[in-house]
């Protein structure tokens, strides 16, 4: 996921840049912090990235729509107005809560066909610059997100589709206002200017990115929501639409890509069961691999715990201390080790110890949380959960993870999503499609195959579990997110009980053992940070009791698997200073989290939107 920009933080940090030449630095990075207040809604409430799109879909739920038929209308409304981080070009993962059932739907974009191993390679086998790799029709991936919203809405959905697509199309055709995040975004954008179509809707005629405030309207994009609202996903997965699509993947001037119409028609959404964890007097209901969120974010939370959270965890002044620090950077070490030996999309690897679960076994986490000692590690591998050893496979190296868009939406009914969606990359791979119309403006087509393993192998031969093969979804680090208080008696540990096996089952699973009401639904862009976002909320709100909105404010901080990443201009030089003497590599840099979270509060709801991007929460 890289979302998440997962996608509203493209997670350029300069440690990952300098892993991976010619990556971009910050391709969705940050464009200040607007302090906001938490809402309060008794009867329904829609949290999203931007101001229009939250509208949107509270239209709907005012109009006696699910959360699902919002969640719809959100969706076409981002990929307007927000279309650097998620559309119809890209992929979601969706957790949603029909009031007894938790059901996961994957949504996430498929390898073409013909991709193979060698994707990414160049001549000489090494792999691709990602700036050379991320930029055109190489790196689109069959997409999925219309297909999802599709599938939701069938079993979900109140109000007919095509309601739900009008205030797009409202928008698109009467303009909506250039905001200051896009405009920064676009001003530092460069590949962007060399698609024509992109350049034409974008840019003015002295290649300048609009102003502020300047209405953008979207013409092409009316008709293909249009098209979509009338003949549903066959509108977009088939037709001119797709003819459109295709022909702009696999005809890219400098890096075209191998998609065809047979790869579009063919898209199917894959329903998993999902995966629910004990976590104290919860159950945190997360998305199974693909997605490397839940299992990287219950690993940490479990070692931690296991661990100790050591001296003055959290501090008057909202930043952790130096113990908890540290613990929490290790076990985030550990954890990503196990991520990037183990995870990928299911259909084509197997699950370690028989089962994904076994990563969250007890005895495997009391085991990794002993690792850890009073000093950084020198070396952290990949640990043996319990169970049959899995075929020898190679870790993944650390490359950039982009992009992304979070929304949580609740209904009348109590019924509620939490939806990640993403084209992984800011600005996706810049092409923007006009579905075939000759019209100004389109979508933005994902660069999702970038979430990829470049190299298929390591030096010895070994393969690697996320490596590019025909059909594969890459792995992601989106964590959509839904918690339930459950009775007396639950486990009070975050790896205790864990449904063994539940992600490698395809089917809707049972309400969550135990559960007796949702708590809260949450996620967050980031790219491989979305991990620790999450979880951080998590903590902070469950564990220390917190509001979501002043959670959300409070600094960001986590290690990827190397240095320890502390959110620019939020600690003090004491802070880092203390981390190196444990023998930490400290790099300060900008965290542009979206988080949206939407907690139960007697009598109703309150929700909370993240100050560095231009996300809020709406509600009755």
């Amino acid at each position: 996921m890289r979302a998440c920009v997962g996608v509203g933080l493209v997670m350029g940090f300069a440690w990952a840049h300098a892993q991976v030449p010619g990556a971009p630095l910050l391709p969705e990075g940050a464009s200040g912090i607007q302090r906001k207040a938490g809402v309060a809604a008794s009867r329904h409430m829609v949290a999203a990235a931007h101001p229009l799109a939250a509208e949107a879909g509270l239209r709907v739920l005012r109009a006696g729509g699910s959360a699902v038929d919002a969640m719809v209308a959100v969706q076409m409304v981002l990929t307007l107005v927000e279309p650097q981080s998620s559309g119809i070009g890209g992929g979601a993962f969706l957790m949603h809560w029909d009031g007894r059932r938790v059901t996961a739907l994957d949504g996430r974009e498929t390898a073409p066909a013909a991709a193979d191993e060698k994707l990414f390679l160049q001549e000489d086998g090494k792999p691709m610059p990602f700036a050379q790799a991320v930029v055109g029709g190489r790196a689109v991936g069959v997409p999925g997100t219309v297909r999802l919203m599709e599938e939701a809405h069938r079993r979900h959905g109140r109000l007919p589709w095509a309601s739900l697509f009008e205030p797009a199309i409202e928008l698109a055709q009467r303009g909506f206002p250039v905001g200051a995040r896009m405009h920064a975004l676009l001003a530092r954008e460069t590949a962007l200017r060399r698609d024509a179509q992109a350049a034409a809707y974008f840019y003015g005629a002295d290649g300048r990115p609009h102003p502020v405030g300047h209405r953008l309207k979207n013409p092409a994009l009316a008709e293909v929501l249009r098209a979509i609202a009338g003949r549903g996903s066959e509108a977009f997965h088939e037709g001119p639409v797709a003819q459109d699509l295709v022909r702009r993947v696999r005809e890219h001037p400098t890096n075209p890509g191998r998609m065809t119409r047979q790869d579009l028609s063919g898209y199917r959404v894959v329903e998993r069961e999902p995966m629910c964890t004990p976590w104290r007097m919860w159950r945190l209901c997360g998305f199974p691999p693909p997605s490397s969120g839940h299992l990287t974010i219950m690993q940490i939370l479990g070692i931690v715990d296991e661990a100790g959270w050591g001296a003055r965890p959290w501090g008057p002044d909202d930043r952790p201390g130096i113990d908890f620090l540290h613990r929490y950077v290790e076990a985030s070490r550990l954890a990503f080790a196990d991520r990037a030996l183990y995870v990928a999309d299911p259909a084509f690897v197997q699950a370690p110890g028989g089962a994904w679960a076994q990563l969250l076994d007890a005895a495997y986490l009391r085991e990794r949380a002993a690792l850890i000692g009073a000093r950084r590690a020198d070396k952290v591998e990949a640990g043996t959960p319990p169970g049959p050893a899995p075929r020898a496979q190679a870790p993944q190296p650390e490359q950039p993870e982009y992009g992304t868009s979070h929304v949580s939406i609740v209904d009348a009914q109590g019924h509620a999503v939490a939806l990640t969606t993403t084209i992984e990359a800011g600005w996706g791979a810049r092409i923007l499609a006009d579905g075939g119309t000759g019209l100004v403006g389109g979508y933005l087509l994902n660069n999702e195959l970038t979430d990829f393993a470049f190299a298929p192998a390591d030096v010895q031969g070994r393969p690697v579990a996320n490596r590019v093969q025909p059909g594969k979804r890459p792995r992601s680090s989106m964590s959509p997110t839904l918690v339930f208080e459950v009775g007396e008696g639950t486990a009070s540990k975050p790896h205790a009980q864990a449904d063994p096996g539940s992600a490698t089952r395809v089917g809707t699973g049972p309400p969550p053992e135990g559960a007796k009401v949702l708590r809260m639904t949450l996620g967050s862009p980031g790219g491989a940070a979305i991990i620790h976002f999450t979880a951080r909320t998590l903590w902070g709100t469950l564990a220390l009791g917190l509001d979501p909105q002043r959670v959300i404010d409070m600094p960001h901080f986590g290690s990827l698997g190397g240095p320890v990443l502390l959110e620019k201009g939020r600690f003090d030089g004491a802070t880092a200073d203390a981390l190196r003497a444990m023998g930490h590599e400290v790099r300060s840099v900008e965290m542009t989290s979206g988080l949206h979270a939407i907690e139960r509060r007697s009598p109703g709801w309150f929700g909370a939107a993240d100050p560095r991007r231009e996300g809020v929460a709406v509600g009755d």
